[in-house]
């Protein structure tokens, strides 16, 4: 074997293993320590509204806890506790009001309970609750409404559910299904369409992908669009500045520090400055000009960290 040979099999290893590189290194976009979370958990849900960063549920003793983190003051409080203990439930923000939609119950599986929470009161109510019951599911926000795309069905199967959610109207409407049923994936909305990214298939790690399929709203279609560079599962996504940001994860029992972006107006992926710290199952919310990046398990498996991260492209 060439030493040239050589010498890019052990780059492509080190990639693997989410270990830096030179590469990596000159990669554009900033990490920053902040605040970390008071109590360690992985699989939460995560969302902002009004500034501040709200964390629910999760693999953690009481299941049912909420913190609000205040970047502004890099600060952690605890709020009122979830109805009941989730985790790998989705969480959107519409009309100054959150919704914690679908998960797993301890000892129950996949549910398909809707919470509301009104951070002004500091209160939850009950919703009206899916049509398919899902866990590990991921969900965006268009023209106020929230859609609940793919996760792991009641008989422990993917779901290819794609299930909107008016909360004016408390009221859900099918649509079009999931190409690719998948779970433990993440969804991004830019410009009129919904882009669900990579995930697993019936919760299985070791099959794990990197799909990436575009649903348009006023079509009730879906397209194959350019799949995610690093197959993954266990991720984060958001989106800033009409990307779709795209965090950590694993694969082939291995967790990730990858952060990548799509861009829909190019059809293309970008890298970016790898996270410090490994890990999947982890929230994501933006705040202004940055994201944050909030605990997760830095092992394969259940695992749990108080990280808390912030990444500025």
């Amino acid at each position: 074997m060439s030493l040239k040979r050589l010498i890019k099999i052990m780059i492509g290893l080190a990639l693997l293993d989410g270990s830096v590189s030179d590469a990596a290194a000159q990669l554009p976009g900033k990490w920053q320590a902040r605040a970390s979370t008071p109590v360690p958990r992985s699989e939460v849900a995560a969302v902002e509204l009004n500034g501040k960063i709200y964390l629910m549920g999760g693999y953690v003793k009481n299941g049912d806890l909420l913190e609000e983190y205040d970047p502004a003051n890099d600060s952690w409080r605890r709020r009122a506790s979830l109805p009941k203990p989730l985790h790998h439930s989705g969480a959107a923000a519409v009309n100054g009001k959150i919704y914690l939609i679908g998960g797993y119950i301890p000892g129950v599986g996949s549910v398909a309970t809707v919470f509301e929470y009104d951070p002004a009161v500091n209160r939850w109510s009950v919703k009206q609750p899916m049509p398919t019951a899902r866990g590990a599911l991921a969900l965006g926000i268009a023209d106020g409404k929230i859609y609940s795309v793919g996760g792991v069905g009641a008989n422990g199967k993917n779901s290819a559910a794609n299930e909107e959610y008016d909360p004016a109207l408390d009221r859900w409407t099918k649509r079009a299904p999931l190409p690719t049923p998948r779970d433990h994936h993440a969804v991004g909305v830019v410009n009129g369409k919904l882009y669900a990214i990579a995930g697993r298939i019936d919760g299985n790690h070791d099959r794990s992908i990197a799909d990436n399929e575009e649903y348009d709203f006023k079509t009730d279609r879906w397209w194959s669009r350019a799949a995610l560079p690093t197959v993954r599962s266990g991720i984060a996504g958001t989106v800033l500045d009409a990307k779709v940001f795209i965090f950590g994860g694993e694969y082939n029992r291995a967790t990730r520090r990858d952060v990548e972006s799509y861009d829909p107006a190019t059809n293309k992926w970008q890298r970016w400055a790898p996270m410090p710290t490994a890990r999947h199952g982890l929230g994501v919310a933006v705040v202004g000009r940055s994201i944050y990046v909030i605990a997760g398990g830095p092992k394969p498996g259940a695992s749990f960290s108080s990280i808390n991260e912030m990444f500025t492209p």
